[in-house]
């Protein structure tokens, strides 16, 4: 027997979304990964690296995927389920986990890190980055692209004529170049992303704040309700998400 649309919220609602390990989605929910392999591009640049930064961590997921750390392995994370995560997670490995409420200001002193890295940072200030990289350092990040999930906020938003914003790869581009960076790799991909059932949908949108930044189900359970009936009778509901790989050295 199909499991009920109210079942599935439920379930959906009350499961903790903190970290970045979306393992409950499995079977639930897919997404294409990007060519490129950014954990494999990671791992070999921070072989090489002496001393290195990841700004906005998360749960640490990523950077714990490296088998090898520099001597010197920092990681910055602003929210506290996050960043409580990420300290328990890489402490043990000799990552010095900093708190960061404002992400702009980077408490690290001037030219303190030959890498600078980030998976999936929700702002990117070129500026502090370029400050606390040492000259000749490599920022490398697999960045969200312009209108990633463009159709899952706009089923429960409408249509969003400005969806590209600060995130369009060309004005990226600029604001890189314009903080003093040279640009060495830079590759767009558009992936498609595959919801199978509401519960899905609600565990998303519950981790992945920004997408639908006011997303309860309470606030939306009418239009939880019509995808969900969507999703039933098509098998699925399809969005999609653009990634950007970005390595750049600092001049």
């Amino acid at each position: 027997m199909p499991v009920s649309f109210d079942a599935l919220i439920a379930d959906a609602d009350s499961v903790d979304v903190s970290g970045w390990d979306f393992s409950w989605l499995t079977g639930r929910a897919t997404e294409q990964r990007p060519p490129w392999g950014y954990q494999r591009l990671l791992t070999q640049r921070l072989a090489t690296a002496k001393s290195a930064l990841d700004i906005q961590t998360g749960g640490g997921e990523v950077l714990d995927g490296v088998p090898t750390l520099p001597p010197t392995m920092a990681a910055t994370e602003s929210w506290p389920p996050n960043y409580a995560k990420a300290t328990a997670r890489l402490h043990p490995r000799g990552v010095v986990v900093v708190a960061t409420p404002d992400e702009r200001a980077l408490p690290f002193a001037d030219a303190a890190f030959d890498l600078v890295s980030s998976r999936h940072p929700n702002c990117t200030w070129w500026d502090e980055i370029a400050r606390v990289l040492a000259p000749g350092g490599r920022y490398l990040a697999q960045h969200i692209g312009a209108r990633t999930n463009a159709e899952l906020y706009e089923w429960f938003l409408g249509p969003h004529d400005d969806f590209y914003g600060p995130r369009h790869h060309d004005l990226e581009k600029a604001a890189a170049t314009a903080a003093g960076f040279e640009i060495v790799e830079f590759k767009t991909a558009r992936l498609r992303v595959e919801f199978f059932d509401i519960g899905a949908v609600v565990y998303f949108l519950r981790k992945v704040i920004w997408c639908v930044p006011d997303f309860s189900v309470e606030r939306y359970r009418e239009r939880l309700h019509a995808l969900h009936e969507r999703i039933v009778a098509d098998g699925v509901f399809v969005s999609y998400s653009t990634r950007t790989l970005f390595e750049a050295v600092r001049a």
